[in-house]
């Protein structure tokens, strides 16, 4: 282990977080490290900055940092998963069905755990939540408006809607078993492009300017949606945008002495860098708690007309009455579920769309999280198991599937927190709360502007991260300037236009109706694929095209490969022992050996190079400065 004097010091500015130099990963110092002379160091300018990481990719936090970092990526992952059942329940018909609608909430939370456990542990590896994907609605919402699946009028009326009467359970169960139907069929197809290798092959022709706007594109079109949320109650969405940010960027530095308790010092108190850890989950929690006073207090308005009505925190209080303490969700709980082709294309295109915002997910979870940029087969793997989220999806009955979430990509950029455990424990997190039915339905009941004016300071720094792809590009190139150009500006036009003219497109197929729809409404893709086409097509070299200093700013050298298997390989021996075989490289999930290795000559990883502490050692370094 390495001692911290002359390293450069990573964002929390803490001696006790300090990352190699010329590398992204964290170590640590060892005991003693003299403080002093680490501040004499930043005062002569050798530990830079603010951009590094308190946790990188490979380090397990304290558990109880694993617990409470989990939280704030479950609340971040909020809007998007209580968003989605919100919308679907119109078309379904369970506008008046308060409870359905939680026990939906519910699955939704429990699937997202088991599909985030799988991707963090057999996926692509990196610390990405999964939860529900707005691709799917699109699909979804067309399928449901043909006239076979609209719904009755009398279902409209709240007064003649009696939520357990079986006809009124048949009514909305056997749309939900359609929907069910055509996303399992439409994700065997993503497995299938994962699992075969051919987005992995595709990888190869993908550099900054397909990554930058279609990351970039992720967040822009949302502007309406997060701003809509957050217009419920301007106040309250700039009092969390306001507290993200003083957290976040103004008290990043500051110290809270807080107690703790080690065998060596029995209890003292620890200067703890909180503000910077949990900015996210003290910002929506003193955010909340406000609008919980000012509901009480009758300061906002009890109208549901008026405006702010929806800040109050008392509006969904049948929810949280009617939903039971435990529920368990299980595979077909409303039914057996039913396939025709008119939805199954529509969500193929859907998937098409979510494979390639995932990708780009990938890209900008590894910058964040310390990690070097994910090889072929972990992005085969990832899409594969993504595919297999949206068929468990499916079959648990959700309504919708699941992919990456670009939010809590954000959240890395923010808390600058990027150990996969957390991600486990957030998806833990998931899982009970889509068991313990109360705190699904207390959840839930965030009020809208809260989870606004969040959205607002994710989607600026998913933006912000599409965007700094290209610095590896000449950005002094005509070339590259119409390339980016023109593909963020078409990728938010072209959807604007197809969502206000759809019918000139109408070709009288409704399958090819609805695939023209998605594809040509969602702005990633239009992005995306127009960067793609246009990136490859138009003559420059790769020097200008930013491919080899984005593949050398990640050099795959003797240390980087080292950190390659550490980060992406296969875990619980899979990929040391079954994936040993020199047959394995034709397969396209598992991990390359470098050739000429044997099992003796293995690389040493970088836990073994520069061990990081765990357990009791991290209680008593790992973002804690024991002095005070």
């Amino acid at each position: 282990m390495t001692h911290s004097s002359g390293k450069e010091l990573n964002g929390l500015d803490n001696p006790g977080f300090t990352v190699e130099e010329g590398s992204q990963y964290c170590t640590l110092p060892e005991l003693g490290t003299n403080e002093k002379s680490i501040k004499e160091e930043q005062k002569k300018g050798k530990a830079k900055d603010q951009s590094k990481l308190a946790y990188c990719v490979t380090d397990v936090p304290p558990w109880y940092l694993c617990i409470l970092l989990g939280i704030q990526h479950f609340l971040t992952a909020l809007g998007g998963l209580v968003a989605i059942p919100l919308i679907l329940s119109k078309e379904l018909c369970l506008q008046h069905d308060l409870l359905t609608q939680s026990h939906l909430i519910s699955t939704i939370f429990f699937v997202s755990g088991i599909c985030t456990l799988l991707q963090v542990f057999f996926g692509v590896r990196l610390p990405i939540i999964q939860g529900g994907t707005f691709s799917f609605l699109t699909p979804t919402l067309a399928m449901l408006s043909l006239p076979h699946w609209k719904c009755p009028a009398w279902t409209q009326n709240a007064s003649l809607v009696n939520a357990s009467s079986p006809e009124f359970t048949e009514v909305w169960q056997t749309r939900m078993r359609e929907v069910q139907g055509a996303i399992m069929v439409a994700s065997c197809f993503q497995i299938l492009v994962g699992f075969s290798g051919l987005i992995g092959f595709l990888m190869r022709f993908i550099g900054p300017l397909t990554i930058a706007p279609t990351i970039t594109l992720v967040a822009l079109p949302l502007f309406e949606s997060a701003g809509q949320e957050a217009g419920e109650h301007w106040g309250i969405a700039v009092m969390t945008i306001v507290f993200i940010v003083l957290f976040s960027q103004y008290l990043k530095n500051v110290p809270m002495p807080l107690p703790a308790y080690q065998q060596a010092k029995k209890c003292h108190f620890s200067r703890i860098y909180l503000f910077q850890i949990f900015p996210v989950l003290l910002g929506l929690s003193l955010t909340w708690l406000m609008c919980f006073v000012f509901t009480v207090t009758n300061v906002f308005p009890s109208n549901p007309e008026a405006y702010g009505y929806l800040a109050r925190t008392d509006i969904k209080g049948d929810v949280l009455s009617q939903a039971p303490w435990f529920r368990f969700p299980y595979p077909g709980q409303w039914g057996v579920p039913t396939i025709s082709l008119a939805g199954v294309f529509g969500f193929i295109a859907g998937v098409i769309s979510s494979m390639l915002e995932s990708v780009g997910d990938y890209y900008a979870c590894a910058r964040l999280s310390g990690a070097p940029p994910p090889p072929k087969h972990a992005i085969n793997r990832g899409i594969g198991v993504e595919g297999i989220g949206s068929l468990l999806a499916g079959a648990w009955g959700t309504g919708n599937g699941t992919t990456s979430y670009s939010e809590n990509v954000g959240a890395l950029g923010i808390t600058r927190v990027g150990s996969r455990m957390v991600i486990v424990a957030g998806g833990c997190v998931m899982l009970l709360t889509g068991i313990f039915g109360k705190i699904g339905a207390m959840f839930a009941s965030i009020p809208t502007p809260v989870i606004g004016g969040m959205l607002i300071v994710m989607f600026g720094i998913i933006t912000a991260v599409g965007i700094s792809n290209l610095q590896y590009a000449d950005m002094n190139s005509s070339r590259n300037l119409f390339i980016f150009g023109f593909a963020i500006f078409a990728g938010l036009t072209i959807p604007n236009w197809v969502k206000t003219h759809s019918q000139v497109l109408e070709t009288g197929i409704i399958q090819l109706d609805q695939v023209i729809q998605v594809l040509l409404t969602t702005g990633m893709f239009v992005g995306g694929f127009l960067g793609f086409v246009l990136d490859n097509t138009i003559p420059g070299s790769k020097e200008e095209r930013g491919i080899l200093a984005w593949k050398e700013s990640h050099g795959v050298e003797s240390g980087e490969s080292q950190l390659l298997s550490e980060v992406y390989s296969l875990p619980f021996g899979i990929g040391t022992k079954l994936c040993a075989a020199s047959w394995v490289r034709h397969i396209p999930v598992c991990p390359k050996r470098a050739s000429g290795s044997t099992r003796q000559e293995e690389p040493k990883t970088l836990g073994e190079e520069n061990r990081v502490p765990t357990g009791s050692e991290q209680d008593a370094e790992m973002g804690i400065d024991t002095k005070i």
